[in-house]
């Protein structure tokens, strides 16, 4: 009776998450306390986006799952100083997992055939062409000796909660309207 009590708190918490789509307004002011965060946890962060292409920023991604488990948040694209889009971050997953879990992530786009192959994809969809190497910054990092040699690169940080298990998921990027 508790795992089901569990399990379907966590679908609610979900699914309330997914349906509260959030404003053009509020995701641009909880991207720029997002990247606010990254620049002080990441030496060398400003510098690093100032480089890239263009880059998607999540502010808030909420995770849970027991067995069963999901994924989503709202963010924006950001490139040449200006917002160019609004996407969604979705994926489901089968396996081991307990927990829930609220994260930031930065997808950045290095080269401009990665930024222009996003772009005219209308999102991605995770093992379907997407090559993506994943950091995740627990402690403050120094991004200025970091080598990069992808097209692009995920920036996972301001982790709070407890994910833990093993699981098998796909996951989803795509553009929303706000």
């Amino acid at each position: 009776m508790k795992k089901l009590f569990f399990l379907s708190t966590i679908l609610i918490l979900l699914s309330t998450a997914t349906l509260s789509a959030k404003d053009a307004t509020v995701i641009n002011a909880e991207a720029d306390a997002a990247i606010t965060k990254f620049y002080t946890k990441v030496n060398g962060g400003q510098e690093f986006l100032s480089k890239v292409k263009g880059y998607l920023i999540f502010p808030t991604v909420l995770k849970g799952g027991f067995w069963v488990g999901g994924e989503y948040g709202e963010g924006v694209l950001r490139s040449g100083g200006a917002n160019q889009g609004y996407y969604s971050t979705t994926s489901g997953s089968l396996g081991f997992q307990i927990g829930l879990q609220q994260r930031s992530v930065i997808v950045a786009f290095i080269s401009q055939r990665a930024y222009d192959k996003f772009l005219a994809s209308n999102g991605w969809e995770g093992g379907i062409g997407a090559t993506v190497n994943a950091i995740t910054l627990g402690a403050t990092r120094d991004l200025s000796t970091l080598s990069l040699e992808s097209d692009s690169v995920t920036f996972v940080f301001d982790e709070v909660g407890l994910m833990a298990g093993v699981d098998a998921q796909l996951g989803k990027i795509e553009k929303i309207e706000r």
